[in-house]
């Protein structure tokens, strides 16, 4: 009883602690939009626009109230759900827009993600079962291109290279639908996560390698593979999968640039047509969305830590 009252609480603290920072990530959002100079109305009618058409869709952003009121207004509609009525499509929400936008973004978080790990992980093992030799030395300068290179610059080349020059994908222009579409942009998002999935799988293996319940299952004669498989993988993992965790908020930011590159559609692109229109609640609607998904990948890492060494306690 005392160990479920434990759990119980944590739970409690964490799901209290995670509204905390969705209200303060709210917050900073709602005062940075403010406070960049210029006039919201007139970056999204033009300065030729009528007044009458000024005033109606000041009135529409709740512009004509005081900031208190509007950072009243802007709690509700974040309490509601719906994250406020779009001004140029009546009868349109913020919160229907996203759920538009956010399957195609978390597909290729989700591939990038998987390239990542499938890449990763054999690879760390690999440098760590072979510590010191060319194949190490290789791995760690692959992993070192990987981190360093940028995918606003790995994407246009990925592009040049197999849709311009061999012809072997389609390039943005013809509309990349299906797995075809989704290769050259996962490899861009994901190559900097396998890099630290490699190095972080590696340098957890080798720590798992010295232990010495390893000693004695080589000791006692067992293969290679069963003592890599059953003993190292399972107790190198929990590093692996937190990092794991807390890059996927990463790679859900780091596909607005890669969406653009790619001419996807999904929650990036929505964000930068935003930006760019100073729709005030289509951003603050895509960055909430991020941060929650941020907590909730972090939520659901806890979770997993449990199921792959019970012997991890919540509390």
């Amino acid at each position: 009883m005392d160990a479920r009252s434990s759990d119980l609480k944590y739970w409690i603290r964490r799901l209290v602690n995670s509204l905390l920072v969705v209200w303060g990530v709210s917050t900073l959002v709602f005062l940075t939009l403010r406070l960049v100079p210029g006039d919201p109305v007139e970056s999204i009618l033009g300065e030729t626009a009528l007044e009458v058409d000024k005033e109606s869709l000041r009135q529409c952003l709740e512009l004509d109230h005081p900031l208190w009121e509007q950072y009243w207004i802007f709690l509700k509609e974040v309490g509601s759900g719906s994250f406020g009525q779009l001004c140029d499509q009546q009868g349109v929400t913020v919160m229907s827009r996203l759920l538009t936008a956010i399957p195609p973004t978390v597909e290729l978080a989700l591939a990038s993600l998987l390239l990542a790990a499938l890449f990763g992980v054999p690879v760390g093992i690999w440098a760590a079962m072979r510590r010191g030799g060319a194949v190490d030395a290789a791995t760690a300068v692959v992993s070192l291109l990987g981190i360093s290179i940028p995918n606003f610059w790995l994407g246009p080349m990925l592009l040049i290279l197999f849709s311009l020059t061999l012809r072997w994908l389609p390039d943005p222009g013809a509309g990349m639908e299906g797995l075809s579409g989704l290769i050259l942009p996962a490899v861009t998002l994901g190559s900097a996560l396998a890099a630290k999935i490699s190095r972080m799988t590696r340098s957890s293996v080798l720590e798992t390698l010295e232990q010495d319940y390893v000693r004695t299952a080589r000791a006692k004669g067992l293969a290679e593979r069963i003592v890599i498989g059953r003993h190292v993988m399972r107790n190198s993992l929990i590093p692996v999968v937190t990092i794991m965790g807390l890059q996927f908020g990463a790679l859900l930011a780091g596909a607005i640039v890669v969406e653009k590159i790619f001419a996807r559609p999904g929650l990036g692109t929505l964000l930068l047509e935003a930006i760019f229109t100073r729709n005030y609640r289509l951003v603050q609607g895509c960055v909430l969305v991020i941060a929650f998904a941020n907590i909730l990948v972090n939520l659901a890492t806890d979770l997993l830590y449990t199921r792959i060494d019970p012997r991890v306690k919540l509390r």
